[in-house]
């Protein structure tokens, strides 16, 4: 995982010049005010701050189809070398006309990093640390903002401070991204996918996962191109084929799928049952729309049933189990690998960890036994973990159309292990290290069944240098797709969580800590020590931003473990308290000591909070609940909704401040998070540890459940 690691970290770093440039503006406008003669113009005011925000909209109308178009590394390329360019602009800035030109181009780069960037990460990282990487951004905004607060303390503390040196410097770190996109990150693998172009994608791949097999993977990133169409979810049982295949309580073997062990004559079978799946019961009762919680989306009920039961992660039950199918057990599991021939056994070889073979590396998607399909049984082999906990297998079946011809249909399972209260049990002989009998339990696996987006089942012995997406899948994103559930209703949790969290004032905050510190009577807190007001502000807003640092770090280790949704139902509560008293602090008269010490400690914990769950989340999903062939059209959307929400909180902040003053402004923000606690609980899903395309195909799933209801 070490490539997707160092690639993540260097992507990140355009959102470290975005917290740059964030805290730079937000020191350097005292500045400014003063030359220009604006403390009398709050509109020009704003309009400095806010002329960022203008660019960063109008490139972000165009970088999500662009980003379809060309790939993501050229557009990251691009937003590098808008951050040189502005930075040279605004340190040259004779009048205000110029430097809002600047700040234009500044917006651009900035509007191309904070899009682009979580979707290359989220198409670049495993499911399993999806959620730590692409916390990775907020991270280094804020290692961004507390380097730039540094540097504008120390240049407030001479006789005669230079704003456009604290703005021209952000040209030197950008020559550094500039350098990290051109010469070390590759292209998305799911855009090269896209556009056909499987070898290299099969190679970045490797590197990006240190492995050479990366035939599960890619096979998942084809079945990502294809449109959302007819999915069922289906309960599997699994056990050996000499155990299960001989049990009358379960359904005719045309429906089974077998899959392959890692001893020779060692085979295990899937067959669909009727007992009580968690995803089933969600699929067979989501019409009833339960009474008592009719106003949580049946999506909700539909992704938590994949996390509230979590398998057991030891046992005999990990060794017995095929080497791709370990990873249900142990996704992380490093171990040594046996060599075993494949060109003279019928099974892939791994150890007791799940580690694949070196010969393995190079077998084919399936291995040899994909040439081995029963057409008539309708049976097939699956061998592909795709992370997660969740496995890829394909069934080719045959059924009569309307002109009484048989017609052959290709489709996709997803697999993922659960255990329900109702697990069937029974004995299983497995040869574990020797000969030696190991009796265990029959595994439960609940399934995402649809028709798959390779054009034949010969497609698949032939992957990955030779396979191509049907026609369907390989063609362009179009509006009309915007229109299908699935992503309709995805869109709906990306931009309503876009708005509550611009609306909850976290940028307008940001851009005017010093001033709302300021207003709040900071400077008494350091006035002894000989600072001025302007100097004691920027000092505690660097401070405040260092104390983010170790809070984000918090949320990068729970973002894959607690998950998103855990973290913003817990962290929105704080915000909201931290405001309501920011409001109290403002109304009731405590002396100007306390006043500002209340307010100080308010606006470090709104801060510190902000950053753990409702900074990070809301790009971290819409980066996640897209289809591939869509993705950068509604990230676009997404996007374009954050901005303009940012410029009306920004460009309208200091109005704000003047007319109902800072407990006025943080009231206004403690009901929106309310409503965003409320939204959150009812709309958005947990996306933990799941595959992309795994993702999507639970959104289409779940809106057809939600329109079923209505």
């Amino acid at each position: 995982m070490s490539g997707a690691v160092l690639v993540a970290i260097a992507a990140a770093i355009g959102n470290f010049l975005q917290g740059w440039d964030n805290a730079t503006i937000a020191g350097s406008v005292l500045y400014i005010k003063k030359e220009f003669n604006l403390q009398s113009e709050p509109t020009i005011e704003g309009l400095i701050v806010a002329m960022s925000l203008i660019g960063a909209t109008v490139i972000t109308t165009f970088s999500g189809p662009v980003s379809d178009s060309v790939g993501r590394r050229p557009m990251l390329i691009i937003s590098s070398v808008l951050y040189f360019l502005s930075g040279l602009v605004m340190i040259w800035s004779p009048n205000v006309y110029v430097l809002l030109i600047a700040r234009l181009l500044d917006g651009f780069g900035i509007g191309l990093a904070v899009t682009l960037v979580p979707v290359y990460i989220s198409e670049t990282a495993p499911p399993e640390i999806r959620g730590l990487l692409n916390t990775l951004p907020q991270f280094t905004g804020s290692a961004g903002m507390f380097m730039s607060y540094c540097m504008v303390f120390g240049m407030s503390l001479m006789d005669a401070p230079s704003w456009r040196l604290m703005l021209g410097v952000l040209s030197i770190p950008s020559i550094i991204y500039f350098v990290l996109t051109v010469m070390f990150l590759p292209e998305s693998p799911r855009w090269l996918v896209s556009k056909g172009r499987m070898v290299e994608a099969k190679q970045v791949l490797q590197r990006l996962r240190s492995r050479e097999d990366v035939s599960g993977e890619m096979a998942l990133l084809v079945e990502g191109l294809g449109a959302a169409g007819e999915t069922s979810i289906e309960e599997y049982i699994i056990g050996p084929a000499n155990e299960l295949g001989d049990n009358p309580e379960h359904v005719q073997e045309k429906d089974q799928i077998r899959l392959y062990g890692a001893e020779e004559g060692v085979s295990w079978i899937a067959k669909p049952v009727t007992g009580q799946s968690t995803l089933g019961l969600v699929s067979r009762y989501g019409s009833m729309a339960n009474q008592s919680m009719s106003l949580i989306d049946p999506m909700v009920t539909l992704f938590g049933s994949v996390h509230e039961k979590l398998p057991d992660m030891g046992g005999s039950m990990r060794s017995m189990l095929f080497p791709n199918f370990g990873s249900m057990f142990n996704v992380n599991d490093q171990g040594k690998n046996e060599h075993v021939d494949v060109e003279n056994s019928d099974h892939q070889a791994s150890d007791a960890s799940g580690a694949e073979s070196d010969d393995n590396l190079r077998s084919p998607l399936l291995s040899r036994h994909g040439s081995n399909v029963d057409k008539e049984m309708g049976e097939t082999v699956s061998g592909m973990g795709i992370g997660g906990g969740w496995q890829l297998a394909y069934k080719w079946s045959e059924e009569k159309g309307q002109d009484g011809k048989k017609a052959g249909g290709l489709k996709r399972i997803y697999l993922h292990q659960e255990t329900t209260p109702g697990s069937r049990q029974g004995s299983i002989l497995s040869l574990v290290g020797g000969d030696a009998p190991v009796e265990g339990e029959f595994i439960h696996a609940s399934a995402l069944v649809s028709q798959s987006a390779l054009r034949s089942k010969d497609a698949i012995g032939q992957f990955p240098d030779m396979v191509q997406p049907s026609e369907s899948a390989a063609r362009g994103p179009s509006w009309a797709d915007l229109f299908e559930p699935g992503v309709k209703h995805a869109l709906i949790v990306g931009v309503g969580i876009q708005i509550l969290q611009q609306f909850s004032g976290i940028n307008g905050v940001m851009y005017y800590t010093p001033q709302i510190l300021e207003q709040a009577g900071v400077g008494v807190l350091l006035s002894n020590l000989g600072i001025r007001a302007d100097s004691a502000s920027l000092l505690i807003s660097g401070v405040t931003t260092l104390l983010m640092l170790p809070s984000i770090g918090l949320a990068m280790r729970l973002m894959d473990l607690a998950g998103r949704r855990w973290l913003l139902l817990s962290t929105l509560p704080v915000l909201l308290v931290s405001l309501i008293i920011l409001v109290l602090g403002n109304i009731i008269d405590m002396g100007s000591v306390v006043h500002a010490i209340i307010s100080t400690i308010c606006v470090v914990v709104y801060f510190c909070t902000f950053v753990m769950g409702f900074g990070p989340i809301p790009n971290i999903l819409c980066s996640e609940i897209f289809p591939t062939r869509v993705r950068g059209l509604c990230i676009a959307i997404c996007a374009l909704t954050f901005w303009i929400g940012d410029i009306v909180v920004t460009y309208t902040l200091p109005v704000m401040l003047t007319s109902i003053g800072l407990g006025g402004v943080f009231g206004i923000y403690a009901i929106v998070c309310t409503v965003a606690w409320v939204f959150v609980y009812l709309k958005v899903p947990e996306t933990k540890g799941m595959p992309l395309e795994v993702i999507t195909e639970f959104f289409a799933v779940g809106a057809k459940v939600d329109t079923g209801n209505d």
